[in-house]
């Protein structure tokens, strides 16, 4: 989460939001970390009348991405940990258990275990007490994460489109009334994407089910955001 002045913005996960959150302290005056992936329900109370700002993805084009980064880490987290069974499960079956969390998967309540028990400052920053509340509500685990950080009351909510970053961030910027330097600009429209992985385009890594599982379950996302699988 970074505040300014004039706005917030909000870091959904691999949406995007490193490469704006490092945008924003190095050319908005008093821009400040508050903290890691924290959701609209924790904006500091001095902020809550500002205008909250954040961007998302396509749900098909995240999980491949998610799948891909920590597959390629030395030390995946704990969430893809107890979804693959240590690295053992592929693509597919992967999703597919990420996907299930909402809808009776007996490993909900293991991987809330193995999360932190508290909010601290790196990573994926989702306590197990946080993602609890998926339980039961068939919500794909992009879509829960979505409504967890963007959801609840409070001032106007401006979400653009991580596909579309560089055209939108400086529109969403330019509408909170934040000046903008020529610097900014350049570096939004030039400046090398932020935690990338090496992956195919989404659409090479789906089973026609695994395809229509995340339809459902992310369906919340892909119609208000009007997304579409690339086949």
């Amino acid at each position: 989460m970074i505040v300014t002045d004039r706005f917030v913005f909000l870091h959904l996960h691999k949406s995007g939001g490193t490469f704006v959150n490092e945008c924003l302290v190095r050319f908005v005056p008093n821009a400040r970390h508050v903290g890691y992936h924290l959701p609209r329900s924790m904006i500091p109370q001095e902020a809550v009348h500002l205008p909250v700002l954040g961007f998302v993805r396509n749900p098909w084009s995240y999980y491949v991405s998610w799948y891909a980064f920590q597959r390629e880490q030395l030390k995946p987290n704990a969430l893809y940990r107890i979804l693959s069974d240590g690295g053992n499960l592929g693509f597919e079956d992967t999703i597919r258990n990420m996907l299930d969390l909402g809808a009776g998967s007996i490993r909900l309540d293991l991987l809330a275990k193995a999360l932190p028990a508290n909010y601290g400052n790196q990573g994926l920053n989702l306590p197990g007490f946080a993602l609890l509340p998926v339980r039961n509500t068939r919500l794909g685990f992009y879509s829960y994460v979505y409504r967890y950080m963007y959801g609840g009351m409070g001032s106007p909510m401006q979400i653009g489109k991580m596909e579309t970053l560089r055209a939108e961030l400086p529109a969403l910027i330019a509408a909170t009334g934040q000046p903008m330097s020529d610097a900014m600009r350049e570096y939004i429209e030039h400046e090398a994407p932020r935690n990338v992985s090496s992956h195919e385009s989404h659409g090479h890594y789906y089973s026609d089910t695994l395809r229509d599982l995340v339809a459902e379950r992310d369906a919340e996302v892909i119609e208000r955001h009007q997304y579409r699988f690339a086949g």
